[in-house]
């Protein structure tokens, strides 16, 4: 994340990954604050170990496409909901990524944290079947609480 303002909303991002079992690390790299320790977290990530890299930001929202711009690992970028614009100046900062340097870009804000996760877990499924096994279930257990005729007991 950007900041520690960021975390209020990157932190359902991190409880669907516990929810799943899938290990993160949260760390703070502002683009614009410390350049330097982004850049470092970004061109060492694969040799940390790190397979996928969710980045929120809001504002001007350059975290997700800088990093990406120093890892080929996949990037999710989520826009952060600023009081400003709402969050559409982060999203269209992050989703507007020039050609060559991709950033997966989800919803603003919660909606966005939690889909990340889901997407980062469906990425790693691809190669690990004990996250393809919690995401299937996670999915089913999504399921069956949906209730299958309203009620008014709300």
């Amino acid at each position: 994340m950007g900041s520690q303002s960021d975390w209020p909303n990157l932190r359902h991002a991190a409880e669907t990954l516990d929810a799943l079992k899938i290990e993160y690390e949260a760390r703070i790299v502002s683009a614009h604050r410390t350049p330097d320790r982004m850049v470092a977290f970004a061109r060492g990530a694969r040799t940390e170990g790190f397979k996928v890299i969710i980045a929120s930001a809001g504002g001007a929202a350059h975290l997700p496409g800088m990093v990406a711009a120093f890892t080929t690992l996949p990037v999710l970028g989520v826009p952060a909901e600023t009081k400003a614009l709402g969050g559409q100046d982060s999203l269209y900062s992050i989703v507007q990524m020039p050609p060559g340097i991709p950033v997966g870009t989800l919803a603003i804000g919660r909606a966005g944290a939690i889909n990340a996760a889901l997407l980062a877990a469906a990425i790693l499924a691809l190669s690990d079947s004990d996250v393809e096994d919690a995401l299937t279930e996670f999915r089913a257990s999504q399921t069956a609480a949906v209730a299958e005729f309203p009620s008014d007991d709300v």
